[in-house]
Protein backbone atom coordinates (compact mmCIF):
# COMPACT_ATOMS: atom_id res chain seq x y z
CA UNK A 1 0.00 0.00 0.00
CA UNK A 2 1.04 3.62 -0.44
CA UNK A 3 1.75 6.09 2.30
CA UNK A 4 -1.17 6.72 4.70
CA UNK A 5 -1.53 10.26 3.41
CA UNK A 6 -2.08 9.05 -0.15
CA UNK A 7 -4.31 6.10 0.78
CA UNK A 8 -6.87 8.06 2.79
CA UNK A 9 -10.16 8.82 1.04
CA UNK A 10 -9.55 12.51 0.52
CA UNK A 11 -13.03 13.84 0.00
CA UNK A 12 -16.56 12.63 0.33
CA UNK A 13 -19.15 13.92 -2.08
CA UNK A 14 -21.61 14.58 0.73
CA UNK A 15 -18.99 16.68 2.50
CA UNK A 16 -18.60 18.83 -0.59
CA UNK A 17 -22.33 19.22 -1.26
CA UNK A 18 -24.04 18.87 2.13
CA UNK A 19 -27.62 17.86 1.25
CA UNK A 20 -29.78 16.07 3.76
CA UNK A 21 -31.29 12.77 2.52
CA UNK A 22 -34.61 13.27 0.80
CA UNK A 23 -34.34 17.05 0.67
CA UNK A 24 -33.58 19.19 -2.39
CA UNK A 25 -30.71 21.69 -2.40
CA UNK A 26 -31.43 24.91 -0.57
CA UNK A 27 -32.70 27.65 -2.92
CA UNK A 28 -30.07 30.11 -1.61
CA UNK A 29 -27.43 28.37 -3.75
CA UNK A 30 -27.13 29.80 -7.26
CA UNK A 31 -27.52 27.71 -10.39
CA UNK A 32 -23.88 28.19 -11.33
CA UNK A 33 -22.75 27.05 -7.90
CA UNK A 34 -24.93 23.94 -8.14
CA UNK A 35 -23.51 23.13 -11.57
CA UNK A 36 -19.95 23.51 -10.28
CA UNK A 37 -20.66 21.41 -7.20
CA UNK A 38 -22.44 18.76 -9.26
CA UNK A 39 -19.52 18.60 -11.70
CA UNK A 40 -17.04 18.24 -8.85
CA UNK A 41 -19.15 15.57 -7.15
CA UNK A 42 -19.35 13.54 -10.36
CA UNK A 43 -15.59 13.88 -10.80
CA UNK A 44 -14.94 12.64 -7.25
CA UNK A 45 -17.15 9.62 -7.90
CA UNK A 46 -15.32 8.93 -11.14
CA UNK A 47 -11.79 9.03 -9.73
CA UNK A 48 -12.76 6.71 -6.88
CA UNK A 49 -12.94 4.07 -9.57
CA UNK A 50 -9.16 4.23 -9.97
CA UNK A 51 -7.20 2.30 -7.37
CA UNK A 52 -4.36 3.91 -5.46
CA UNK A 53 -0.87 2.61 -6.14
CA UNK A 54 1.32 0.76 -3.70
CA UNK A 55 4.91 1.90 -3.54
CA UNK A 56 5.95 -1.22 -5.46
CA UNK A 57 3.39 -0.59 -8.22
CA UNK A 58 4.39 3.05 -8.41
CA UNK A 59 8.05 2.12 -8.89
CA UNK A 60 7.21 -0.57 -11.45
CA UNK A 61 5.05 1.73 -13.57
CA UNK A 62 7.55 4.55 -13.30
CA UNK A 63 10.39 2.36 -14.54
CA UNK A 64 8.25 1.02 -17.39
CA UNK A 65 7.40 4.51 -18.56
CA UNK A 66 10.92 5.86 -18.09
CA UNK A 67 12.70 2.98 -19.85
CA UNK A 68 10.13 1.82 -22.40
CA UNK A 69 7.80 4.81 -22.76
CA UNK A 70 4.99 2.41 -21.85
CA UNK A 71 1.88 4.53 -22.34
CA UNK A 72 -0.33 2.32 -20.18
CA UNK A 73 2.17 2.54 -17.33
CA UNK A 74 2.14 6.32 -17.65
CA UNK A 75 -1.66 6.33 -17.50
CA UNK A 76 -1.61 4.27 -14.30
CA UNK A 77 0.77 6.74 -12.69
CA UNK A 78 -1.70 9.49 -13.56
CA UNK A 79 -4.91 7.74 -12.52
CA UNK A 80 -3.32 6.47 -9.32
CA UNK A 81 -2.57 10.04 -8.24
CA UNK A 82 -5.73 11.88 -9.29
CA UNK A 83 -6.89 12.07 -5.66
CA UNK A 84 -3.58 13.71 -4.74
CA UNK A 85 -4.40 16.44 -7.28
CA UNK A 86 -7.80 16.99 -5.67
CA UNK A 87 -6.26 17.21 -2.22
CA UNK A 88 -3.76 19.85 -3.35
CA UNK A 89 -6.40 21.77 -5.31
CA UNK A 90 -8.53 21.98 -2.15
CA UNK A 91 -5.66 23.79 -0.41
CA UNK A 92 -6.17 26.66 -2.87
CA UNK A 93 -9.98 26.77 -2.90
CA UNK A 94 -9.96 30.13 -1.09
CA UNK A 95 -8.23 31.67 -4.09
CA UNK A 96 -10.51 30.43 -6.85
CA UNK A 97 -14.26 29.94 -7.00
CA UNK A 98 -14.34 26.93 -9.36
CA UNK A 99 -12.46 24.00 -7.84
CA UNK A 100 -12.61 22.07 -11.13
CA UNK A 101 -10.44 24.74 -12.80
CA UNK A 102 -7.75 24.03 -10.22
CA UNK A 103 -8.15 20.27 -10.54
CA UNK A 104 -7.74 20.47 -14.31
CA UNK A 105 -4.57 22.54 -14.00
CA UNK A 106 -3.25 20.18 -11.33
CA UNK A 107 -3.85 17.23 -13.64
CA UNK A 108 -1.72 18.96 -16.28
CA UNK A 109 1.02 19.28 -13.67
CA UNK A 110 0.64 15.59 -12.80
CA UNK A 111 1.05 14.60 -16.46
CA UNK A 112 4.13 16.81 -16.70
CA UNK A 113 5.59 15.08 -13.64
CA UNK A 114 5.09 11.69 -15.29
CA UNK A 115 7.06 12.84 -18.33
CA UNK A 116 9.93 14.26 -16.26
CA UNK A 117 10.24 11.74 -13.46
CA UNK A 118 13.45 9.73 -13.11
CA UNK A 119 12.76 6.65 -10.93
CA UNK A 120 16.46 6.11 -10.26
CA UNK A 121 17.04 9.26 -8.23
CA UNK A 122 15.67 7.85 -4.99
CA UNK A 123 12.61 10.10 -4.72
CA UNK A 124 8.98 8.93 -4.49
CA UNK A 125 6.94 9.79 -7.57
CA UNK A 126 4.16 11.26 -5.42
CA UNK A 127 6.67 13.59 -3.74
CA UNK A 128 8.05 14.66 -7.12
CA UNK A 129 4.56 15.12 -8.60
CA UNK A 130 3.36 17.21 -5.67
CA UNK A 131 5.48 20.19 -6.71
CA UNK A 132 4.50 20.03 -10.37
CA UNK A 133 0.84 19.89 -9.38
CA UNK A 134 1.23 22.90 -7.08
CA UNK A 135 3.22 24.80 -9.70
CA UNK A 136 0.56 24.48 -12.40
CA UNK A 137 -2.27 25.32 -10.01
CA UNK A 138 -0.42 28.37 -8.73
CA UNK A 139 0.45 29.49 -12.25
CA UNK A 140 -3.25 29.39 -13.15
CA UNK A 141 -4.20 31.34 -10.03
CA UNK A 142 -1.53 33.97 -10.59
CA UNK A 143 -2.81 34.51 -14.12
CA UNK A 144 -6.42 34.76 -13.04
CA UNK A 145 -6.09 35.63 -9.38
CA UNK A 146 -8.91 37.44 -7.65
CA UNK A 147 -6.28 39.54 -5.90
CA UNK A 148 -4.90 40.91 -9.18
CA UNK A 149 -6.41 44.32 -8.55
CA UNK A 150 -5.06 44.22 -5.00
CA UNK A 151 -1.59 43.15 -6.18
CA UNK A 152 -1.49 46.05 -8.61
CA UNK A 153 -1.75 48.55 -5.77
CA UNK A 154 1.17 49.75 -3.69
CA UNK A 155 -0.46 48.13 -0.66
CA UNK A 156 -0.63 44.79 -2.46
CA UNK A 157 2.98 44.87 -3.55
CA UNK A 158 4.00 45.94 -0.06
CA UNK A 159 2.18 42.94 1.42
CA UNK A 160 3.77 40.48 -1.02
CA UNK A 161 7.31 41.67 -0.35
CA UNK A 162 6.99 42.53 3.36
CA UNK A 163 5.09 39.47 4.55
CA UNK A 164 8.03 37.24 5.46
CA UNK A 165 9.98 40.12 7.00
CA UNK A 166 7.02 40.99 9.22
CA UNK A 167 6.45 37.33 10.08
CA UNK A 168 10.06 37.07 11.24
CA UNK A 169 9.81 40.29 13.26
CA UNK A 170 6.65 39.21 15.07
CA UNK A 171 8.06 35.75 15.76
CA UNK A 172 11.14 37.31 17.34
CA UNK A 173 8.98 39.62 19.48
CA UNK A 174 6.13 37.34 20.52
CA UNK A 175 7.20 33.82 19.64
CA UNK A 176 4.56 33.45 16.93
CA UNK A 177 3.04 35.23 13.97
CA UNK A 178 -0.57 34.23 13.37
CA UNK A 179 -2.56 35.40 10.33
CA UNK A 180 -4.55 37.67 12.65
CA UNK A 181 -1.39 39.28 14.08
CA UNK A 182 0.08 39.74 10.61
CA UNK A 183 -3.18 41.20 9.31
CA UNK A 184 -3.29 43.74 12.14
CA UNK A 185 0.38 44.64 11.74
CA UNK A 186 0.18 45.09 7.96
CA UNK A 187 -3.34 46.57 7.99
CA UNK A 188 -4.90 43.99 5.67
CA UNK A 189 -7.47 41.20 6.08
CA UNK A 190 -6.67 37.70 7.32
CA UNK A 191 -7.75 36.31 3.94
CA UNK A 192 -5.20 38.55 2.23
CA UNK A 193 -2.51 37.19 4.55
CA UNK A 194 -3.48 33.58 3.87
CA UNK A 195 -3.59 34.06 0.11
CA UNK A 196 -0.37 36.06 -0.02
CA UNK A 197 1.30 33.38 2.10
CA UNK A 198 0.28 30.73 -0.41
CA UNK A 199 1.63 32.87 -3.25
CA UNK A 200 4.85 33.57 -1.39
CA UNK A 201 5.49 29.98 -0.35
CA UNK A 202 4.64 28.43 -3.70
CA UNK A 203 5.57 31.09 -6.26
CA UNK A 204 8.08 28.89 -8.00
CA UNK A 205 8.12 25.66 -9.91
CA UNK A 206 11.28 23.59 -9.99
CA UNK A 207 12.29 20.07 -10.82
CA UNK A 208 12.72 19.64 -7.10
CA UNK A 209 15.04 16.66 -6.70
CA UNK A 210 18.11 18.61 -7.80
CA UNK A 211 20.36 17.54 -4.91
CA UNK A 212 21.05 20.99 -3.43
CA UNK A 213 23.00 20.58 -0.21
CA UNK A 214 21.45 21.96 2.95
CA UNK A 215 23.25 23.12 6.05
CA UNK A 216 22.73 19.72 7.67
CA UNK A 217 24.40 17.90 4.78
CA UNK A 218 21.18 16.37 3.47
CA UNK A 219 20.39 16.66 -0.20
CA UNK A 220 17.07 17.88 -1.49
CA UNK A 221 16.38 14.35 -2.69
CA UNK A 222 16.86 13.11 0.87
CA UNK A 223 14.50 15.72 2.19
CA UNK A 224 11.57 15.23 -0.16
CA UNK A 225 11.60 11.46 0.27
CA UNK A 226 11.09 12.01 4.01
CA UNK A 227 7.81 10.56 5.29
CA UNK A 228 7.29 13.50 7.63
CA UNK A 229 5.31 15.72 5.29
CA UNK A 230 5.40 18.83 7.49
CA UNK A 231 9.17 18.74 7.85
CA UNK A 232 9.50 17.96 4.15
CA UNK A 233 7.47 20.97 3.12
CA UNK A 234 9.29 23.33 5.45
CA UNK A 235 12.81 22.25 4.51
CA UNK A 236 12.15 22.00 0.78
CA UNK A 237 10.56 25.43 0.77
CA UNK A 238 13.58 26.91 2.54
CA UNK A 239 15.98 25.15 0.17
CA UNK A 240 14.13 26.31 -2.92
CA UNK A 241 13.67 29.89 -1.79
CA UNK A 242 17.37 30.13 -0.90
CA UNK A 243 18.29 28.77 -4.31
CA UNK A 244 16.02 31.18 -6.14
CA UNK A 245 17.27 34.12 -4.07
CA UNK A 246 20.85 33.21 -4.97
CA UNK A 247 19.99 33.08 -8.66
CA UNK A 248 18.18 36.41 -8.43
CA UNK A 249 21.31 37.97 -6.95
CA UNK A 250 23.41 36.36 -9.68
CA UNK A 251 21.14 37.84 -12.33
CA UNK A 252 21.44 41.28 -10.75
CA UNK A 253 25.22 41.04 -11.08
CA UNK A 254 24.84 40.68 -14.85
CA UNK A 255 23.18 44.09 -15.08
CA UNK A 256 25.76 46.72 -16.02
CA UNK A 257 23.50 49.34 -17.59
CA UNK A 258 22.56 52.06 -15.10
CA UNK A 259 19.00 52.20 -16.37
CA UNK A 260 18.51 48.44 -16.06
CA UNK A 261 19.95 48.41 -12.53
CA UNK A 262 17.54 51.17 -11.55
CA UNK A 263 14.61 49.22 -12.98
CA UNK A 264 15.74 46.07 -11.15
CA UNK A 265 16.37 47.53 -7.71
CA UNK A 266 13.73 50.26 -7.74
CA UNK A 267 10.91 48.38 -9.44
CA UNK A 268 11.30 44.65 -10.00
CA UNK A 269 12.51 43.67 -6.51
CA UNK A 270 11.56 46.79 -4.56
CA UNK A 271 9.10 46.62 -1.67
CA UNK A 272 7.45 49.76 -3.01
CA UNK A 273 8.22 50.02 -6.76
CA UNK A 274 8.47 53.53 -8.13
CA UNK A 275 6.42 54.59 -11.13
CA UNK A 276 7.53 54.02 -14.71
CA UNK A 277 7.08 57.71 -15.40
CA UNK A 278 9.43 58.64 -12.57
CA UNK A 279 12.21 56.48 -13.97
CA UNK A 280 11.51 57.78 -17.46
CA UNK A 281 11.90 61.35 -16.28
CA UNK A 282 15.17 60.53 -14.52
CA UNK A 283 16.71 59.00 -17.65
CA UNK A 284 15.15 61.39 -20.12
CA UNK A 285 12.97 58.81 -21.89
CA UNK A 286 9.26 58.07 -22.04
CA UNK A 287 7.30 55.91 -19.61
CA UNK A 288 6.70 53.47 -22.48
CA UNK A 289 10.43 53.14 -23.14
CA UNK A 290 11.05 52.16 -19.50
CA UNK A 291 8.21 49.65 -19.73
CA UNK A 292 9.80 48.09 -22.84
CA UNK A 293 13.19 47.77 -21.15
CA UNK A 294 11.57 46.21 -18.09
CA UNK A 295 9.65 43.71 -20.25
CA UNK A 296 12.88 42.61 -21.94
CA UNK A 297 14.55 42.25 -18.54
CA UNK A 298 11.74 40.01 -17.32
CA UNK A 299 12.18 37.78 -20.35
CA UNK A 300 15.95 37.64 -19.80
CA UNK A 301 15.35 36.77 -16.15
CA UNK A 302 13.04 33.92 -17.13
CA UNK A 303 15.66 32.54 -19.53
CA UNK A 304 18.40 32.96 -16.90
CA UNK A 305 16.43 31.08 -14.25
CA UNK A 306 15.41 28.35 -16.68
CA UNK A 307 19.03 27.78 -17.71
CA UNK A 308 20.30 27.69 -14.13
CA UNK A 309 17.46 25.92 -12.34
CA UNK A 310 16.07 23.61 -14.99
CA UNK A 311 12.54 24.99 -15.02
CA UNK A 312 10.74 28.30 -15.32
CA UNK A 313 10.18 30.21 -12.11
CA UNK A 314 6.93 32.05 -11.62
CA UNK A 315 7.45 35.49 -10.15
CA UNK A 316 4.69 37.96 -9.53
CA UNK A 317 6.19 41.13 -10.97
CA UNK A 318 3.40 43.63 -11.24
CA UNK A 319 3.40 46.76 -13.33
CA UNK A 320 1.96 50.22 -12.94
Amino acid sequence: MGDPEDSVEILDADAVVPIEPGRPPTPSVSGDELLRADSFTRYLAEIRGYSLLSREDEERYARAFYELQDVEAGKRLVTGNLRLVVKIAMEYRRAWVNIMDLVQEGNIGLAEAVKRYDPYRGVRFSSFARYWIKALILQFILKNFRLVSFANTRAGRKLFFRLEKERHRLTQLTGEATPRQLAESLDVSEDDIILATQMRQNSLSLETPRGFDGDDGRTLGDVISDRDVDVEAEVVRDELMATVDAQMRAFAETLTDERERAIWFERMVAEEPIALAELGERFGVSRERIRQVEARMKQRLKVFLTENLGESIILDFTSD
